[in-house]
């Protein structure tokens, strides 16, 4: 960062506190928060502030009220910086708020801003392109996140209505995935300590959804023998789209290694889907739409079969089922404690900004400090 720019971005930020602190409280304004929001997303690239973000993510917890100053002060920032730095550091506070797991946080819909079409103002266009593309992406997951977060399940409906909603969580999950995989670094003048923070963020957030996507396929596999045939031909896509995310996933963690991100380090190896596994759907899926009409007598063996018709039950066929429905491939449950423990020796921004999933143990950063600084 040059001395001018460091300069001038020391003065925004100050200017901003000011006009802050000079706004008094309201609805929609709350001065204390507001500061700490312009601190946690200064403009300064090589400072991370984590104990302002510890702030703001307190007042989310304890007040939902603060909501509403919240999006107001972070949602004005956003829109008016040409900043990067301030644009990253925006995202990172907001993922993390997503993670404090506040019912008018979940309820949000989409984020309250737009950086889509993100210019950094303040860099030569041959120097800007990697942090331009950086900010987009990251924007584009954390806004799909939000809306697949405020998405509920029906729990009353039927069984089929129920796997049907479950399918459909399972693309929206794995469509979230695909976003994430874009989410890097693609130049190496990226290689700045708050990108690689962003990037730990982002790692552990392909960890919660690669997680949660293994467990809602062994939900759907468990009973898959028991769906229509639209229903078994659309877990046998899932299926087959996680076996390529798990290779992408490999490839991703190992350019994120290359690049020096730490807690690509921390995770362990992707292990594949067996493609006999898929081969095995694919069979039992194929082999239903060939069945026809047949006696009891035909019935006894292996399989179970029903009556031939477009929307027949697929077959019954659970000694098959029991080699698809299998834990081979959840890799990440089995290193957990393994890395807890690593983790609670390198305290990142990802911890720090409560971007985490629930069983990451969160270090509380200036514990003691943070309800003295707080004035409802």
């Amino acid at each position: 960062m040059g001395l001018w720019k460091k300069v001038t971005g020391i003065i925004k930020d100050k200017n901003s506190i000011v006009w802050a602190n000079f706004s008094g409280k309201s609805s929609f304004r709350n001065p204390d928060l507001e500061t700490s929001i312009i601190k946690a997303t200064s403009h300064d690239e090589y400072h991370i502030d984590k104990r302002n973000a510890q702030i703001v993510f307190s007042w989310i917890r304890a007040s939902p009220i603060s909501l509403r100053p919240l999006v107001w002060a972070l949602s004005r920032r956003m829109e008016k910086t040409r900043s990067w730095v301030v644009a990253v550091k925006g995202l990172m506070l907001m993922h993390g708020v997503f993670y404090c797991k506040v019912p008018a946080v979940e309820k949000m819909g989409r984020l309250p801003f737009d950086l889509s079409s993100f210019t950094d103002g303040h860099t030569t266009s041959g120097k800007a392109w990697g942090f331009n593309a950086f900010v987009r992406e990251y924007y584009a997951f954390l806004d799909q996140r939000a809306l697949v977060l405020s998405e509920k399940d029906n729990r009353k409906a039927d069984d089929r209505s129920q796997m049907a909603q479950q399918l459909s969580k399972l693309q929206k999950l794995q469509s979230l995935l695909d976003m994430l995989l874009q989410v890097k670094p693609r130049a190496e003048n990226m290689k700045l300590p708050l990108i690689l923070e962003a990037m730990d963020c982002i790692i552990i957030e392909i960890y919660d959804v690669y997680s949660r996507i293994c467990a809602e396929i062994t939900k759907v596999l468990l009973n898959i023998y028991s769906v229509k045939k639209p229903e078994a031909a659309t877990a046998l896509k899932v299926l087959q789209k996680a076996m390529t995310q798990g290779e992408e996933l490999s490839s991703f963690f190992d350019s994120c290694k290359e690049f020096g991100v730490m807690n690509a380090n921390e995770f362990p190896t992707v292990a594949q889907i067996p493609k006999e596994e898929v081969e095995e759907l694919e069979r039992i899926v194929n082999g239903a739409s060939d069945m026809t009409m047949t006696t009891y007598e035909d019935s006894i063996g292996d399989y179970s079969i029903e009556e031939n018709d477009e929307t027949a039950a697929i077959v019954e066929h659970k000694e098959a089922l029991k080699t698809v429905i299998t834990d081979k491939w959840v890799v990440f449950d089995e290193n957990l404690k393994i890395n807890e423990e690593k983790n609670n020796k390198n305290f990142s921004f990802a911890e720090e900004t409560a971007a985490l999933i629930e069983y990451v143990p969160v270090y509380n950063y200036h514990q003691q400090e943070i309800p003295d600084l707080i004035s409802f």
